[in-house]
């Protein structure tokens, strides 16, 4: 489970920003939350709004990058098809529009829990280069706190149980520490917790191979399937079942069972429309996510579905008699049918918008106040008042054309 998240000189993010899926102490919707049993209460969804070129993307591709500069060593030597994509080298790229933010490193601190354990990673990083990195831990059966390692340059410190682990002498300085040990003791309890979580416990869809992505969610367990099944049959799309064929060189095709007046025959995914396609590269893991309790990240949701299917995929998060493990889904979007308190609570929707000097900022609606130091209502009509500006994150263009000084 994704606890926070904080950046710093990356991209379009010059100043440190946070996102949290802690849930704040508001009254709405307080049995949509996921509650813990020690007492901690977090967020199953969380939605980024905010216009074209704002940075809302540049918050996930954070996150993504972070879990790639982990996992890329990793999976560099694996020769499983699913490493492929979490192998491909992500840029850590600082805040371009300063020539001071260009020789800084950009900083990455993430707080995550696991079901033994809370932890707290931070990965400095310039030019490739791990500049600072540690790694803490809260053991959630005792509550005691500890320190596992401390790496600033080529100093390193391992501590608590990570005290007696031999390390070499001549670690990359473009190897992050936790990668490290992932490879060479990646049979200790504390190591393979943390290295687990970066690589099953947190998805980024990837829309470019829906068959491939399929394959992969699926073959996780047999309960995803029929889960996906369900939503399909739900969303009424004329499918009765699918089916999975491996072809040659690493190839699958998808057929889809249709029957029509008693007459049953198969289509390949390719036969179906582009709006089927995108569902059956999103669906596979909305289904393993609340399976597993995954923590889910999407790009732009709205663009793969239509809202009606939105609003259906946000309320199975919502919806904890199905969200049984945890699962959260985190996403941007600019579809304002679902910004409303029917769908959201206050501390779900979050804003990004650019200062005159490119800079991103990040905001959640329950922390918003207006220039009276006004908090939102949480009857509010929320999409109203976005359109109307009221929360900074204006999503339209300041100057519209004025066709009436246009000749016929």
């Amino acid at each position: 489970m994704l606890c926070q998240f904080t950046v710093k000189n990356y991209k379009s993010i010059r100043e440190e920003m946070t996102f949290d899926m802690q849930a704040a102490a508001i009254m709405e919707h307080r049995d949509r939350i996921i509650q813990t049993e020690d007492g901690e209460s977090f967020l199953p969804v969380s939605v980024i709004y905010g216009p074209n070129g704002g940075g809302k993307s540049n918050v996930l591709e954070a996150l993504h990058t972070l879990d790639a500069k982990v996992l890329r060593p990793l999976c560099a030597t694996c020769d499983k098809t699913e490493c492929e994509y979490k192998a491909r080298k992500i840029p850590v790229e600082p805040f371009a529009f300063s020539e001071e933010t260009r020789k800084e490193p950009t900083e990455f601190e993430v707080f995550f829990r696991t079901d033994i354990a809370e932890y707290r990673y931070i990965l400095h990083v310039k030019q490739d280069v791990v500049l600072y990195e540690s790694l803490d831990r809260i053991k959630l059966d005792t509550g005691r706190r500890s320190a596992l390692f401390v790496r600033n340059g080529s100093e390193v410190e391992l501590k608590g149980v990570f005290g007696k682990i031999k390390i070499s002498e001549e670690i990359s300085e473009n190897l992050p520490l936790l990668s490290y040990l992932g490879i060479t003791y990646k049979k200790n309890e504390v190591i393979s917790d943390v290295i687990e979580w970066f690589e099953e416990s947190i998805d980024f869809l990837n829309y470019g191979n829906p068959r491939q992505e399929l394959r992969t969610a699926i073959a996780k367990t047999d309960e995803v399937k029929k889960l996906v099944l369900d939503m399909i049959r739900e969303m009424d799309l004329d499918i009765e079942d699918f089916r999975i064929e491996e072809k040659e060189k690493n190839f699958i095709e998808v057929y889809t069972k249709h029957t029509v007046n008693s007459y049953s025959t198969e289509l390949t995914l390719s036969e179906e429309s582009s709006g089927t396609r995108k569902l059956f590269g999103l669906l596979p893991f909305i289904a393993r996510s609340l399976v597993v309790g995954t923590t889910l990240v999407i790009d732009e949701l709205d663009a793969k579905i239509h809202p009606v299917l939105l609003r259906y995929v946000i309320m199975l998060f919502n919806n904890m008699e199905i969200n049984k493990n945890g699962a959260q889904l985190i996403f941007t979007s600019h579809d304002l049918s679902t910004m409303n308190n029917d769908i959201f609570r206050r501390d779900e929707i979050w804003f990004v918008a650019k200062g005159k000097e490119q800079n991103s900022k990040l905001y959640s609606l329950v922390e918003f106040k207006n220039t009276k130091g006004e908090s939102v209502r949480m009857d509010a009509k929320y999409d109203k008042q976005y359109l109307e500006g009221k929360y900074g994150a204006d999503p339209y263009l300041k100057k519209i054309i004025d066709w009436s000084d246009v000749n016929a």
